[in-house]
């Protein structure tokens, strides 16, 4: 049986790594590559789509990433359990006019015990932005180790 680690129960540092890998992972905006950390039944909560399944929620990431431009994201901590984590996040995007927003929100995750994610609940807040408001400016891809956080930013 396939696993992805790190594996339930989590501790405090293995819970910042699994969301640090998501983080990365969702930065690459591939929908097909972040799908595959998923259950082929999991279930997702976001905004007002109910993706269930790998295929959906590929299909979910496809739309996303099309129309969210140049997106940048921020992961952390909030709580974990055994097999639960609460991340809070942040992301800067545009759209294909150059409008940008930042938007924000909290998920909560349950994992199997073979480290898939099974469960996705997310509730985010969109806040238009100047591009001259932008904290984000890595190059895509991979946020750096010595960028801030959102704590950093008082997020």
């Amino acid at each position: 049986m396939e696993q992805k680690l790190p594996l339930p129960p989590f501790t405090k540092e293995t819970a910042i790594q699994k969301i640090r890998m998501a983080e990365d992972a969702w930065n690459t905006r591939d929908p097909e590559k972040v799908s595959l950390v998923y259950t082929e039944d999991t279930i997702w909560r976001n905004r007002a789509e109910f993706p269930k399944g790998r295929e959906q929620v590929k299909e979910f990431l496809q739309r996303k990433w099309a129309k969210e431009l140049d997106y940048r994201l921020i992961k952390e901590l909030w709580a974990f359990t055994a097999n639960r984590i609460a991340v809070r996040f942040a992301y800067e995007c545009h759209d294909d006019s150059g409008n940008w927003s930042r938007s924000f929100g909290n998920e909560n995750w349950e994992f199997n015990e073979n480290g898939f994610m099974m469960r996705r609940f997310a509730s985010i807040n969109d806040l238009p932005i100047k591009e001259s408001d932008r904290k984000f400016f890595w190059p895509l891809g991979r946020r750096p180790d010595d960028h801030p956080g959102l704590s950093d930013f008082g997020f």
